[in-house]
């Protein structure tokens, strides 16, 4: 078996769904098998259905017979087809019945754009996956992002159609109707399965003592090894265990007939665990195996001859629970009205460098080049300002000395000394720049204040009754000196409603920033020896994901849900309902 879903406590603690629960937390078995196939971050299966009103009626002896066709917008422009309507005869205000399923990932911004053809009444019985499109008339076209309709209260995005060329050249394009594009989330992605698993007279495996089982479930897969889906905890000595909570998400597994491997194994610290007998299940198996109150004999793969011949044991595994329920997920909180709130703080220490030399990390290129301040800015605020409904940011700089005044650790990057919000992503651009030009770069590098100050609006709103979760991005160029009393900071901001995310620019040494990251190590502790009740940093280097398939938006933003949903399960909030 080796050492794959070993973990921090020597192998003996749970991976996965197994023990403490979190339904959203990350899964440590999956989620390595998924990163390292280029999947990172939330992701839910969306299904998309569609409608318009007001088509233009291109027949001459009856009305239009439209079709719609939608597309995903790659970051290079390039249109890829997701998929097809059928043709509706004869009709201008169309209600589709097929439907196009997405994978929602949160840390992207992903385009869609749909086009609607009127199809001639000669292709009215060819599969529309043949059809050329360019031998139909064109009615109109929408884009939006995924995350615009998802938002909605109601899951539904209306948009105008126009014609393909004025939708982006013109400011006031023809209307050629509107379309209506509504989202779904599958049910899949909200079921939990909840299972007490035991076993009875496994082997001895063990010289001088008794087995120490655990199990790994997998999920099969055809003509490939099973992925590892959740393993338990250890148990020591024992031959007849009862393991803790299990909890499988129907999305992990697939579905709920889709085939498991369940494999009891001896614990061993060198990490070549000994395989006692292993059985293979589905979801409703193990439901009928728990109804019934009856045992599964465990095999064993046994080499006679040449051939491997499966050894029927006398060990037996019990289902002790089944129970199924469905868990409210990150798109419910959106619907139900929650946002997502962005802040930003912009290190202005000295360490950065004169900004009117091209080797300072604050250098406003002419060429209209960002900088890397400027383009995790952009890169982190393209994402969540579909989030936030007013996008009125607040923003901040750290380290600098302004006009005839003393270093400041928290300024208003708008120069005003009353309030901190600028309008939209362009906004936050223009006070930085307008901040580089009226401040004195200075030090030293202090989180403290900005995290305070970020705090003190998160509970004021919290104080109002409001349903905002709030999101600091940090960017900053050198290791805090501040380290304790940041510690204390984030500590005590980790029971508000608030995530932290601190992009480290130039070529720093961040190691001592990789602390506050728990992800990187223990939960932090403030100086009076409390403990932080959740994680609520995520730390990059914007030079480690600069080349590569993972941008430094995904590695920063592919923990936000999960910390949203520890945030609001742990304290039981609920999300409207729409």
């Amino acid at each position: 078996m080796g050492n794959c879903c070993s973990d921090q406590a020597g192998g003996r603690a749970a991976v996965g769904g197994a023990s403490s629960y979190n339904p959203n937390a990350p899964n440590e078995a999956i989620d390595q098998f998924l990163k390292s196939r280029g999947y990172h971050g939330l992701f839910s299966q969306i299904e998309l259905s569609y409608s318009a009103a007001d088509l233009r009626d291109r027949d001459v002896l009856s009305k239009s017979d439209p079709m719609l066709v939608a597309y995903t917008k790659r970051r290079d422009g390039v249109l890829e087809e997701l998929g097809r309507t059928e043709v509706i005869l004869n009709s201008l205000n169309p209600t589709w019945i097929a439907k196009h399923t997405i994978t929602y990932h949160f840390e992207i911004v992903q385009t869609l754009v749909f086009h609607v053809y009127d199809v001639d009444t000669q292709f009215h019985n060819a599969e529309v996956k043949m059809l050329k499109l360019d031998e139909q008339q064109f009615l109109g076209e929408a884009t939006c992002a995924l995350s615009e309709i998802v938002t909605k209260s109601n899951r539904s995005l209306t948009s105008d159609l126009v014609h393909r060329e004025e939708s982006t050249r013109s400011t006031h394009p023809r209307n050629l109707g509107k379309l209506t594009v509504h989202a779904e989330e599958s049910v899949s992605s909200k079921t939990t399965t909840e299972m007490i698993l035991r076993c009875s007279d496994l082997e001895y495996k063990d010289l001088f003592s008794k087995s120490d089982p655990f199990l790994i479930i997998s999920k099969e897969v055809e003509n490939g090894n099973p992925i590892p889906v959740c393993k338990t905890e250890v148990i020591k000595n024992d031959l007849k265990p009862t393991w803790k909570r299990v909890f499988l998400n129907i999305q992990q597994v697939g579905s709920k007939d889709s085939p498991l491997v369940i494999e009891c194994f001896n614990f061993n610290s060198n990490g070549k665990h000994d395989l006692i007998g292993k059985i293979h299940k589905s979801l409703a198996d193990l439901e009928k195996l728990h109804s019934s109150g009856q045992g599964e004999n465990l095999f064993l793969p046994t080499l006679v001859g040449h051939d491997y011949h499966n050894k029927i044991l006398k060990s037996q595994l019990f289902v002790e629970k089944f129970s199924q329920s469905v868990e409210h997920t990150f798109l419910d909180y959106l619907a139900g009205g929650c946002e997502l709130n962005f802040m930003v703080a912009i290190d202005f220490t000295a360490s950065n460098g004169n900004p009117r030399l091209p080797d300072s990390l604050h250098y406003i290129d002419p060429s209209g080049r960002p900088n890397a301040y400027q383009r995790a800015i952009i890169e982190v605020g393209e994402v969540l300002q579909f989030y936030d409904s007013d996008k009125r940011f607040p923003a901040w700089g750290f380290g600098a000395r302004p006009i005839d005044g003393p270093v400041s650790h928290c300024f208003n990057l708008n120069g005003s000394s009353h309030y901190c919000e600028v309008e939209g992503i362009q906004g936050i651009m223009m006070a930085y720049t307008s901040a580089l030009l009226n401040v004195s770069l200075a030090g030293p590098t202090l989180f403290g204040p900005v995290i305070s100050n970020a705090a003190l609006i998160a509970s004021q709103s919290l104080a109002n009754g409001g349903r905002k979760y709030f999101v600091l991005l940090i960017i900053t160029d050198g290791v805090v000196t501040d380290l304790q009393e940041t510690k204390d900071a984030l500590v005590k901001a980790s029971d508000l409603p608030l995530s932290i995310l601190i992009v480290g620019v130039g070529g720093a040494d961040f190691k001592e920033m990789e602390i506050l990251d728990a992800d990187k190590g223990e939960r932090l502790e403030s100086s009076t020896g409390r403990v932080a009740s959740r994680d609520i940093v995520q730390f990059v280097p914007f030079r480690d994901v600069q080349s590569g398939e993972i941008s430094v938006v995904q590695a920063l933003l592919s923990e936000l849900p999960t910390q949203f949903l520890t945030y609001m399960r742990t304290r039981d909030i609920q999300p409207l309902s729409s």
